[in-house]
Formats: structure tokens, sequence, C-alpha cells
């Protein structure tokens, strides 16, 4: 199995101290993290894109730049590339430059985005999102492929015989498809045979699992074979400690503090006790044991490789933070990895 972590860069107090740090201080903290999941031996980290309160991840080019100047061997992920906001051409020559600084260790989660904020900052209605997506990804699969591409669409002037540069380290990169609930991008992952990733964080297991399935079962009927899928699922939380009842103790306040979010923001949570969060949410709270039982439990309904952690501290201390994640390279990552194969990976 491969790990990720994947921060959405939330700017918000520290839910324990209520200290508000700088746009400075969160965005070096947000490298930093990347850099101790490289040390802690991490497959990859992901920046998500937002455009909106209370995100300050509205440009993970930047970001992972910055990042990948830090490390040498992490894979790069983006958590989602938002196609549907963005002008493919202009997102093609961000994400090549960053594959050939970072020595082609990127690799794109694409997907619509959330959020009616950021779908007005940029003019995309709710009716032609999906519309938008899938034609970005179409011309950005090409630019990634063709020296010259003649193109036409719907939400962009065409191009004819346009070359876009630079070209990539990687020939072509890897995309993955961020879904929560659509089956809009299932079908566009298995249609050109791309790997999917399930958000998995919102709401109980039952609706991600009725995607992946739909996602195998629509990835034969395109004549892909079926050995060849990849599924990576996501984690509503996370903190491991020896002794399962420390855990719980640790994570209450920040689980409080993510109700008290969700009520500033108009959310209705699905999950309103750290009891019930912890039993039926994808969250992974409690002893080494308990968290290796939870995610063979999942893998029996997804069959998934990749598994992502949340990369920030979230209330913890540095410290907090630091001993949780090697505790899950020491105490689950080794028994996970004996009991579920790898995905391919590239070097």
């Amino acid at each position: 199995m491969k790990y990720l972590l994947i921060t959405l860069i939330t700017y918000t107090a520290d839910p324990v101290t209520g200290i508000q740090p700088s746009p400075a201080e969160r965005l070096r903290d947000v490298v930093d993290n990347a850099v101790l999941a490289e040390e802690l031996g991490f497959d990859g980290y992901g920046v998500g894109e937002r455009h909106e309160r209370p995100f300050i991840s509205s440009s993970p080019p930047v970001v992972l730049s910055h990042i990948a100047a830090r490390t040498s061997r992490i894979r790069l992920f983006t958590a989602v590339t938002t196609l549907s906001l963005l002008d493919p051409v202009r997102a093609y020559e961000d994400y090549a430059t960053l594959d050939n600084l970072s020595g082609g260790r990127l690799e794109l989660i694409i997907g619509k985005g959330n959020g009616n904020a950021q779908r007005e900052l940029f003019h995309v209605t709710p009716e032609d999102q999906w519309e938008r997506n899938a034609e970005g990804y179409e011309l950005f699969r090409r630019l990634w492929r063709e020296d010259k591409v003649t193109w036409s669409g719907k939400f962009r002037p065409p191009l004819v015989d346009a070359e876009v540069w630079p070209k990539p380290f990687q020939h072509p990169i890897r995309v993955w498809h961020g879904s929560a609930t659509s089956r809009e991008s299932v079908e566009l992952a298995a249609r050109y045979g791309d790997p999917l990733f399930s958000a998995n964080v919102t709401n109980p297991i039952e609706p991600y699992a009725d995607l992946i399935r739909h996602y195998r079962e629509r990835w034969a009927h395109h004549g892909h074979n079926p050995s060849k899928a990849i599924v990576g699922a996501g984690t509503a939380g996370y903190y491991a400690a020896a002794r399962s009842q420390d855990a719980l103790d640790v994570y209450r306040p920040i689980f409080e503090a993510r109700l008290a979010l969700f009520t500033r923001l108009g959310v209705e949570p699905a999950f309103h006790s750290l009891a019930d969060f912890v039993e039926r949410s994808s969250a992974l709270v409690g002893s080494p044991e308990q968290i290796i039982d939870k995610v063979g439990r999942y893998h029996k309904e997804f069959g998934h490789q990749v598994l992502h952690l949340g990369a920030d501290r979230e209330g913890l201390t540095r410290k907090q933070h630091r001993d949780t994640l090697e505790l899950f390279q020491s105490a689950i990552a080794p028994t996970l990895d004996r009991e579920i194969p790898n995905p391919p990976w590239p070097s």
C-alpha cells in the first residue's frame, strides 16, 4: 500500500490554543509538514485547491514548487486541481513547469471542485461545471501528449497547431480523478483508463463503496483490464496512540472544533459525536491495532491500494503530530503493506 499526506490548507485558528497564524506562518507549516512526510517515509504529499474561505490553497503549483525545492523523493499531488475553473492551457503550463522542477514527481488529481463562492468568482455555474471539467480534461490530456494541438470546444477559444511550453518531464503524467459522490468523475476516469481517488471523508462508507463499484463496472465496460484499476481513498481524520483511550482524549477537542467550524459555515455534519465519528466515518482514531482493522474493513469494500491521511496538525503539538505519524509508519504501515499490494508507482 502507498500512503499520502494531504492538506487543503484550511486557514482557521488552532482548535486547542485559539491562536490564528498569519498566512505566511500557515503556508510555511504546510511546507514543513511535506518535509516531515518525506523524512518519515510517506510516499506522497498533496495540496488541495480552493478559492474561498476558510482556505488559502488557491495556488497549488506555487506551494508544490516550494515543496519540490525542499524535498527530493516524495511524490507531489494536487488534491484536487479544479479544471472546471481553470484554463487548461494555463494549468498545463504551470504543472509542466512544476513537473520539470521536481524531476518528474508530479501527480495530478483533478475534479470539478466544490463551493458556491469559488464558482461565482470564476463565473462557473452548477449546470456547466461538469461539462467544463470534462472538456478541460480532454484538452489538458492532449496538451500533455502532443507536440501541436488543434482543438475547439465550448468554454475557451480554439487552438490551431498550438505549441505549449515547456514540455513536461514525464511523458505523460498520471492523472487521477477525485470524486466524492459524483458518477460524472467516475465515468471520466473509467473512460480514459485513469485511476480514481475517492474523497471518503464526509459520509459513512456506503456511498463511496457504491461509487467505486460503479467505477470498476465502467472500467470493464470501456475495455480496460480489471486488474489494472487503481483506487485511492481518503480518511476523515487520523490520530493513533498506543492506548485507544489516549487517542480519543487527544482527538476530542479537534473533533469538537470541527463541529464548531461546520456550524459557522452552515454545514450539517454527518456525525454529531466523537464516538459515532470514530465508529462510522473513515476516521482512523485509536490504537494501531484498531486502525489496521478499520483500514482492512474499508479495503474489503474499496479494494484501494493508496491511503491518504490529513497532513495538518489540527491542534496537535508538533511533537504529538510527529509522534503519531511515526507510529503510523512503525506500527501500522508494515502490517498494511503485508496485507495490501502496492499499486504501480513511479520510482
